[in-house]
């Protein structure tokens, strides 16, 4: 295995090391203690952190976690019924179980059920090879080579199926995973707790039998449920050095669910947040975009800047939220924020957006940021935006706006009470700095210069944001300066067809980025501003 220089350590997705190799790679990272934090100020505090951290030995097993006796709880214990589970993985779990396969709802749809929330997506694991999902049903193929999977198709819809068998020859053998039998439980009950055991955080390790309406919890899941709290399922110390997307997605979900994260999680992440940059760019772009596109984007902001990620992952954001005095465990608001506040207004995980209208928002705010502009003329553009490049239709609208504007963002300058040629004017440079924010999102020199004005601060010069997602989001403005397009048909009402918008479909994306934009520019209650 490859050490890198530059960080200590290497970290890959899904590496799995003998425990051995493990803790000497851990205590390197411990001892170089990365910490990305130096930027501005630690992230040291009990703010947003549980404070009842677990106590582990070196072999990770009698931690009181894992010393906790295994646990089955009626689903009806949590108000859980089988009509709340999509349609098309209840074919698939009727399915393999007319075969004869034992089958399980597991990871985040069963804590998400817990919680009354819906599931972005179910994952559905069986006793079952992967051959034989297959020869179950017509549509389905396996999928994946370091850990196969099958997707089954229902449909428009597709079911992600694991087997138990598949992931026990991946699994991390040692002395954490020794079998202590208990009463009452049996082979399957141990069978079950080793596939747990690989799951990422406490939260995500539980198990629902829908045919026996009972929910399996053998690492501590629902007493973290009822905590709200984030944790590895083993020490974190180690569970993130194995696998540094376990990093995002404790951030995610901490900001999803509005859960605390524990101590000893919190600590790994700060140490062992640069690791994160070792990922591909196409695993930064999916993460960023669970972040950011499913209704949690604002407190996941507010995380990935509490925790020293924000300036490795966006730090054109970073050096921003540095420049307007925003600390680290700051409860206050700025105009970013309040942006991607409004787009969780309107979104869910199970209605999200397309990625090209988060990262049209990142560069509309660029714009705004770079030369501060008439609350007039913003209201302009975004109606400009929203009618396909009518300009003296959005003219005539914005200038009826009887509503207050904020005035405490910076970005947003004082009314000039501009003539109409003027404002048109403006609008189009508005435009023109929009369509630069958005070349510059994808020009690693510039992204690496964000923070030049902060010696301390890490280094990064990470774009994600793909070719074809740059010009997606291009196209959602060029209307602005090409002048209103031939062949637009105008939405009617407001209503969003959230199957539209995930697509893609520029006029959905248009009409929700407009809407955006002024309930933040003139939101309906200043008081919240």
């Amino acid at each position: 295995m490859a050490i890198s220089l530059g960080l200590g350590y290497s970290c890959h997705p899904h590496l799995r090391l003998n425990s051995s190799l493990l803790r000497r790679v851990v205590f390197m990272c411990l001892k170089v203690r990365m910490s990305c934090v130096a930027a501005i100020e630690t992230v040291d505090g009990p703010d947003g952190l549980s404070t009842d951290s677990n106590i582990y030995n070196e072999g990770g097993v009698e931690g009181k976690k894992m010393a906790s006796k295994w646990k089955k709880f009626s689903s009806k214990e949590f108000g859980i019924t089988n009509s709340m589970i999509a349609k098309p993985t209840r074919i698939v779990l009727n399915g393999l179980k007319r075969n004869g396969f034992d089958v399980y709802l597991v990871g985040g749809c069963v804590r998400d059920l817990i919680l009354k929330r819906t599931p972005k997506d179910f994952d559905v694991l069986t006793t079952a090879e992967l051959k034989e999902v297959t020869k179950a049903f017509s549509q389905c193929a396996i999928v994946g080579k370091r850990f196969p999977i099958c997707h089954v198709h229902v449909g428009d819809d597709v079911v992600e199926v694991s087997s138990f068998s598949t992931s026990a020859r991946n699994h991390l053998v040692g002395p954490r995973s020794t079998f202590q039998q208990q009463d009452g439980f049996d082979e399957k009950d141990h069978n079950r707790w080793r596939n747990c055991l690989q799951r990422d955080l406490t939260i995500n390790g539980l198990m629902f039998d829908p045919y026996a309406n009972t929910v399996y919890d053998y690492i501590g899941g629902i007493e973290d449920i009822k905590k709200a709290k984030v944790q590895t399922v083993l020490p974190a110390s180690f569970s993130l050095v194995e696998d540094c997307a376990r990093i995002l997605r404790a951030i995610r979900i901490a900001a999803r669910l509005g859960f605390g994260i524990s101590r000893e999680t919190a600590h790994a992440i700060k140490h062992l947040a640069h690791s994160v940059l070792l990922l591909d760019k196409g695993r930064h772009l999916m993460e960023m975009n669970y972040m950011l596109a499913y209704g949690s984007a604002e407190p996941s902001l507010r995380l990935l800047w509490r925790f020293g990620l924000l300036e490795l992952l966006l730090p054109i954001q970073a050096a921003y939220f540095v420049s307007d005095g925003f600390r680290r465990r700051d409860k206050k608001t700025n105009m970013l924020l309040s942006l991607f506040s409004n787009l969780d207004k309107l979104l869910a995980p199970d209605r999200p957006c397309h990625s090209s209208l988060w990262v049209a928002i990142l560069a509309f705010h660029m714009a705004m940021l770079d030369q501060p502009r008439d609350p007039l003329v913003v209201a302009a553009f975004g109606l400009a935006v929203h009618n396909g490049g009518d300009m003296e239709e959005a003219i005539s609208i914005a200038r009826k706006i009887s509503k207050p504007h904020v005035t405490t963002y910076r970005e947003l300058s004082e009314p000039k009470n501009l003539e109409h040629k003027a404002l048109k004017k403006e609008v189009l440079e508005l435009g023109s700095s929009v369509n630069k924010a958005l070349s510059n999102m994808t020009d690693t020199y510039y992204v690496s210069r964000a923070m030049s004005n902060y010696p301390k601060a890490p280094y990064s010069d990470l774009v994600f944001v793909s070719l074809h997602l740059y010009i997606k989001a291009v196209k959602i403005f060029e209307c602005v300066n090409k002048g209103k397009e031939a062949r637009f048909v105008p939405k009617q009402g407001g209503r969003i067809n959230y199957e539209l918008l995930a697509l893609g479909s520029v006029q959905e994306v248009r009409h929700v980025f407009a809407r955006i934009v002024f309930d933040t520019v003139y939101p309906l209650d200043l008081g919240q501003a």
